[in-house]
């Protein structure tokens, strides 16, 4: 049994429009979400083997907030320019090439395929993953070389704008 966390990146600035999409940093809310977003994660006694985050600064930033809550060792991180606006195959592929030594990843990237990955993962019909919003689950199966579509159970999904203290 494996667990994996899909994290889409924290809302990204667009002030300055001479960036290219690839270096666009978090914008102010993004700079408080991520880290809300990591609390929650360690409230959840999440504390994931890997992270893996696509190489795009704002979904790296977002990676580093969440590693810093969490106690994770920022030279521990991978990227993967895969990961940067990846299709659902795409993302699938990447984690067929995890060690298998990792037992829990958290992997952060962008949409559409973030979404597109979780519902065909995890057989759900999540609309939409909204920036910094987590799926969390567990996968039926031993190695990671063995994940496929429709191998997860979603166990939770969580997002900055969720009332989660009713």
């Amino acid at each position: 049994m494996k667990k994996l966390y899909i994290v889409r990146h924290a809302k990204s600035s667009w002030d300055d429009m001479s960036l290219r999409d690839f270096d666009r940093p978090l914008n102010d809310r993004g700079k408080r979400d991520a880290p809300k977003m990591g609390r929650r994660l360690k409230e959840r006694e999440i504390s994931p083997d890997l992270l893996i985050s696509s190489p795009a600064v704002r979904a790296l930033s977002t990676c580093r907030e969440i590693a810093a809550v969490l106690g994770y060792k920022f030279d521990s991180i991978k990227t993967d320019k895969r990961i940067y606006h990846a299709g659902e195959s795409t993302i699938l592929d990447v984690l067929k090439e995890t060690n298998n030594n990792f037992k829990s990843v958290m992997i952060f990237g962008h949409n559409p395929g973030f979404t597109e990955f979780a519902n065909s993962l995890f057989d759900e019909q999540i609309n939409n993953i909204p920036t910094c919003g987590v799926v969390g689950g567990k996968l039926a199966i031993e190695s990671w070389a063995d994940i496929y579509f429709g191998c997860g159970e979603m166990k939770f999904f969580d997002y900055p704008k969720r009332n989660l203290r009713k």
